[in-house]
């Protein structure tokens, strides 16, 4: 969710920079653009496809997520070059280490989950288990290697949808939100000149 927020808020902004410019928004030449709809793949299998999801073992789901999260690394790096894949990368890399570090899974605690779903079924999961077919895994604080690298973060209690989110999820979000919104930024002196 917080993810989806910064390619719509980024895209909005590089939009509203290109208009008060009056020049046309201008996409990105990103490479390799196919490489990261094959890293989602793994995901999407072990994590969101119901026909799939209730069928792969935890072992294979957690293979499934490093790999996925090694590719989109691969992809952010060969894009190194472009406005904001450096915050990508720092992101891709610490949410691969936590995740890495917890068995393949991320870390969240028993009082974060309790704010996404009903506490009861939070309750019900005892610790190192898997909360439900999502990506994390149920672990007290004092059992999570690199816990400030974990989903500890929370959306405000208003907001429509309960998520939580990861350290290396906000770098993710401000390298997309800058991606975008550089398209359409103001452009340096020197790049005016050499337009003229």
């Amino acid at each position: 969710m917080i993810l989806l927020a910064a390619l719509l808020a980024g895209w909005l902004a590089g939009l509203a920079c290109a208009h008060w410019q009056k020049r046309p928004y201008q996409a990105a030449h990103i490479n390799f653009i196919w490489l990261a709809f094959v890293a989602f793949i793994p995901q999407a299998i072990a994590f969101y496809l119901p026909a799939t999801r209730s069928h792969i073992p935890d072992a294979w789901a957690a293979v499934s997520l490093i790999a996925s999260q090694v590719l989109l690394l691969l992809f952010a790096w060969t894009n190194r070059k472009l406005a904001g894949m450096w915050l990508l990368i720092v992101g891709l890399a610490l949410n691969l280490l936590v995740i890495a570090a917890n068995g393949g899974f991320m870390p969240i605690s028993p009082q974060s989950a309790a704010r996404l779903v009903p506490a009861a079924v939070v309750q019900a999961i005892q610790p190192g288990h898997r909360l439900g077919f999502s990506k994390d895994i149920l672990l007290l604080p004092e059992d999570t290697r690199l816990a400030w690298l974990s989903d500890r973060f929370l959306l405000p209690a208003w907001f429509f949808h309960p998520v939580a989110f990861s350290l290396g999820d906000i770098f993710i979000a401000g390298g997309i939100f800058w991606l975008l919104f550089r398209q359409g930024a103001p452009l340096k002196p020197f790049e005016r000149y050499k337009q003229k």
